[in-house]
């Protein structure tokens, strides 16, 4: 690993590129190269195994890009494959996922408060954000809602307007979600309704984008080991393993520049 070396981000779709904007914009001498793997997304209701699976199989891909860091920019992945991706990458490059440094967020800022989050099936059915806050034993009351319906209608374009309103609003006026004085966003996907969320919600109570709170995460460990880049050198790859209209739309909203896809099949 040196400097130089660019920064892996992998997620199931479009929705990580919510946090590799944010690290564009607090990185912005990073070399990114995204991977979304498109032919397999959602995450949400794929079995641990079969993330696992998917996961290891794309850090191949990252590797073999020379890749300094491996961001798991995918709630579920990150609940079901982080152990595995560390221990499978080992001192070949450094992991962050996108709970940890939220989880560490709520500690500093939402202590001894009812938190709600929504996500995916697997991210709440894993219990990974109720595990790591009651492991620091700072007295937050976490509810959580699985959400299934947000991923998919994000991926296809259709948030952003009516439809899109009632099915979110639906979901947050859940029981589970009454009376909470915090909102967790436990899916990359989901910054894209965060202000849709936040005018449902009201003023007063924050909603938690994790995108910018990771990429601030992520500057923190490349600084501790040394591994900031001093200036750019090289172009952001975005590689997906299916080409999608979507996809490339997304990305280059997001950008604000014409995106070329490389297509990396994970299975032969």
């Amino acid at each position: 690993m040196n400097r130089s070396n660019p920064v892996g981000i992998f997620d199931s779709g479009m929705g990580g590129l919510t946090v590799a904007n944010a690290v564009k914009k607090v990185l912005p001498n990073e070399q990114i190269v995204y991977f979304g793997d498109s032919a397999h997304l959602p995450y949400g209701d794929k079995s641990a195994a079969t993330i696992q699976a998917y996961s290891v199989k794309i850090c191949d891909v990252l590797l073999q890009q020379g890749c300094k860091v491996i961001l798991i920019a995918c709630n579920s992945a990150s609940a079901a494959a982080y152990d595995l991706v560390k221990a499978y990458v080992g001192s070949k490059a450094l992991v962050l996922n996108v709970i940890d440094p939220v989880v560490q967020y709520i500690a500093e800022h939402h202590a001894g408060q009812k938190v709600g989050l929504i996500g995916t099936k697997q991210t709440v059915g894993s219990e990974v954000y109720d595990t790591k806050l009651k492991a620091k034993n700072i007295g937050v009351e976490l509810n959580s809602l699985a959400t299934p319906l947000l991923v998919p209608m994000i991926e296809e374009g259709f948030h952003k307007n009516e439809i899109s309103d009632q099915i979110i609003k639906q979901y947050l006026e859940k029981p589970e979600l009454q009376n909470i004085e915090a909102l967790i966003l436990g899916c990359t996907h989901y910054p894209l309704i965060k202000k849709q969320v936040s005018a449902l919600l009201g003023e007063h109570l924050e909603v938690i984008d994790s995108s910018l709170i990771v990429a601030a995460a992520l500057k923190e460990l490349l600084q501790a080991n040394q591994l900031l880049s001093e200036k750019a050198e090289a172009t952001d790859k975005f590689l997906v393993s299916d080409f999608t209209p979507s996809f490339q739309t997304a990305a280059e909203l997001f950008f604000q520049k014409k995106i070329r896809l490389e297509k990396h099949v994970l299975w032969e």
